[in-house]
Order: C-alpha cells, then structure tokens, then sequence
C-alpha cells in the first residue's frame, strides 16, 4: 500500500552503494529490503519484535533492533540517511525522536520524515479516524496522526531540531483492496485497531471500519480509497 511513498523516496535519494541508512519505525522492513536493494547498508529499529523478525528474513544483511526512537541506541553520526515513515509523530515526545534521528546522522547527511496528506484534501482520513470514537480520549496536547502534516508545522518541526528542510514531496499512495474481507483484515491489524479491540470489542471495531469502507465501494466490490503521504527531506548542518 505505501510503496509509492517508498519508491519516491527512494529516487529522491539516489543511494550510491555502500550508503549507511537507518529507518526508524522499520516495521515489517519492506522499506529496508528495497533500500538494500538499491547498494544501501541498512539498519532498522522498531518497537513490534514480530514485526522485525519479518524484516530480518526480507533483509538477512541488515541489522535489526527493538528500541525506542526517543532514545536510538547508535552513536553520533553514525548514518548518511535517517527515515521515519509515519514514525516521528507516534512517538510520545516527537521532538525528541526527532532530535535523536538528527544526532546519529552524519554533518551534511539526510533525514526523511513521512507523514499524512493534509487530511481536508484526503479522502482515506476519513478511514483513518474510524476508530477514535472506540478509544479513549487522547492526553491533552497529543500529536494526532495528522500533526505534521501541514506543511509550515512540518518543516517548522524539522528546523526545531536543527536540521534544513530541502525538499517536500507529496505522493499519492491510495489504499486499495479487491474485496472487503481483505479490508478488514488489514485494517483491523494495526496498532490503533489493536487498542480499540481491547477496549471496546473486535465486533465495534469492524463495524467501524466496515462503515468508513462503504463509500470508496466499487461495482466490483473492490474498495479504492485516494490517499497521499507528504514527505520531507533534510539536511544536518555541516560542521
């Protein structure tokens, strides 16, 4: 679903061999597998264990750790590239995980931060928010999925770390299922599904999905939902 998002980062990048790259919030690593695809050394941290043993089968040379973005256990400078694909805003002090992501970067090496479109021009938001009514109300002041995705608090937030924002790139990356079973299945598996089945019942949390699907419906009884990610490439200050 995101790899349009991964295929412009990729060419905006232009990894030469050799080129030493971490991606925070790895995942399952499909990002990885294609970034060593392409010549980069690659490292990936995450959170989910079950989602890294995936990523180390995609990637054998790769390394691959659970850990915290606030706190990466790399030394300073240690990267050519740093990408977070809808990590940074997810983390409990974005800031920080930021400021991390910026201290194991070499001087004059790249950070990417992916986020959400803007969700007033984004249909799939709609898909996104499904859930909220199911889960608790959020910490006053918390980030949202949709907090960097304006483009001013964007690049605000990288310069806040001390990096120079080069190059925003919106990509559209719809979502796309050929039935609704397979919605489900997908939908119903993330994190923030995770959480609202706990709460509030895996029957509530399908409902709610089923019910955001209906109108991205097709004749065919596929689902084609638009959505676009916005990605921002910086740089680390030489020196």
């Amino acid at each position: 679903m995101v790899r349009p998002v991964y295929d412009a980062v990729l060419a905006a990048l232009d990894p030469e061999p050799g080129l030493r790259l971490l991606d925070v919030g790895c995942g399952a690593g499909l990002f990885a597998q294609l970034a060593a695809g392409s010549g980069a050394v690659v490292c990936g941290i995450d959170a989910a264990g079950p989602m890294l043993d995936i990523a180390a089968d995609r990637v054998p040379a790769g390394e691959f750790q659970k850990g915290d973005l606030e706190a990466l256990p790399y030394p300073d400078r240690d990267f050519d590239v740093v990408t977070g694909f809808n990590a940074f805003q997810f983390a409990a002090n974005p800031s920080r995980a930021l400021a991390e992501a910026a201290r194991v970067v070499r001087p004059g090496g790249t950070v990417v931060v992916v986020t959400w479109g803007e969700p007033l021009h984004m249909p799939a938001a709609s898909v996104i928010t499904a859930l909220r009514p199911l889960l608790p109300p959020p910490p006053a002041n918390a980030p949202g999925p949709f907090a960097l995705s304006d483009r001013a608090a964007l690049t605000g937030f990288a310069e806040g770390s001390g990096l120079k924002p080069k190059q925003v790139i919106d990509v559209d990356s719809p979502f796309q299922y050929p039935n609704l079973a397979t919605a489900l299945r997908g939908l119903n598996s993330s994190g923030v599904a995770a959480a609202a089945i706990e709460r509030a019942g895996e029957d509530a949390v399908t409902a709610a999905h089923t019910a955001a699907l209906a109108p991205f419906l097709k004749p065919d009884e596929s689902y084609l939902i638009p959505a676009t990610f916005r990605c921002l490439i910086a740089l680390r200050a030489l020196g």
